[in-house]
């Protein structure tokens, strides 16, 4: 019975520490912790996880699997929670990560994608290594979201200060335009628009600065259980240095580093699809690599 930890990682802290103050009692375990604590009767495997999630949540890697098991007294050891469990008596549950780590398999579909635009502004221009560029792979990818159909969500960083987003970026039919301060796109109008999409699975993010607001963005993301692909010739930043560790670290913790023509040739998967003569005239002529190619 295999746990992938999701959205309900944002319900995480140390509430219900301490004596069990009502409903059934159960000692909650995880690695080398044991908190006492309660349930209602007849609470089942999915309480039991938001119970888990709210002791531990903070400590857990969201990119393991765990298994929730039972003591079982008969045996006198752990055993995995039986099929339609509920809590019934005073009982004592353990969380057990396995050792495979999650495989993220970067499937993308129209239903499921929403695209992030993040602060592709006009103070940037001068400051952002090979600015252009970018500007003209997220135009492209914004003429993809429209022709598949695809929400569009964009920031602009302080913009009373930097600018609104540049003129070459055509933000016609985007779903949301907000202004924010911090650096990660994840605000609460985000949140409550993504919240609005049925079945959202994945974001293509893209804008600058790779190593401050794409990273910030893509680590709360994944931290919601939402997978994240990051276009590689659509972000920059001011230092290479920057823009190539950030990728690197990203990358690791299982964050896809992709390229827009991938993106959108994955979105449309088949020649016969109804859009794909729209987004191979696209894709014609190649992405520019100008100087970003080396620093991935």
């Amino acid at each position: 019975m295999a746990l992938p930890l999701v959205a309900a990682l944002a319900g995480g802290g140390g509430g219900g520490v301490g004596a069990p103050s009502g409903g059934v009692p159960v000692l909650f375990c995880f690695s080398v912790f044991a908190r006492p604590s309660s349930v209602p009767h007849g609470a089942g495997y999915e309480l039991l996880i938001q119970k888990f999630l709210s002791l531990y949540g903070d400590q857990l890697d969201m990119h393991r699997k765990f298994v929730v098991q039972l003591f079982a007294e008969e045996w006198g050891q752990y055993v995995d929670l039986p099929k339609g469990f509920t809590v019934s008596e005073r009982c004592k549950l353990r969380l057990v990560p396995l050792q495979i780590q999650l495989t993220t398999l970067g499937n993308l579909t129209p239903p499921s994608t929403v695209f992030f635009c993040c602060d592709m502004q006009e103070r940037f221009r001068p400051a952002i290594k090979y600015f252009g560029d970018i500007i003209s792979v997220g135009q492209r990818l914004l003429q993809g979201a429209r022709i598949l159909g695809i929400p569009v969500i964009v920031t602009e960083q302080y913009p009373k200060g930097l600018g609104s987003t540049v003129q070459e970026i055509d933000l016609t039919g985007v779903k949301l335009v907000l202004p924010k301060t911090k650096f990660s796109m994840v605000l609460p109008e985000v949140e409550a628009a993504l919240a609005e999409i049925p079945g959202v699975r994945s974001v293509v993010l893209f804008g600058v600065e790779t190593h401050v607001c794409i990273q910030q963005t893509a680590l709360e993301l994944v931290g919601r259980g939402i997978e994240v692909h990051i276009v590689a010739d659509a972000t920059s930043s001011r230092s290479m240095m920057d823009r190539m560790f950030a990728l690197e670290r990203l990358a690791r913790t299982g964050i896809i580093v992709t390229t827009s023509e991938a993106v959108l040739l994955q979105l449309v998967a088949d020649k016969d699809h109804p859009k794909f003569k729209e987004i191979q005239n696209l894709i014609k002529a190649s992405a520019p690599e100008s100087g970003l190619l080396s620093k991935v």
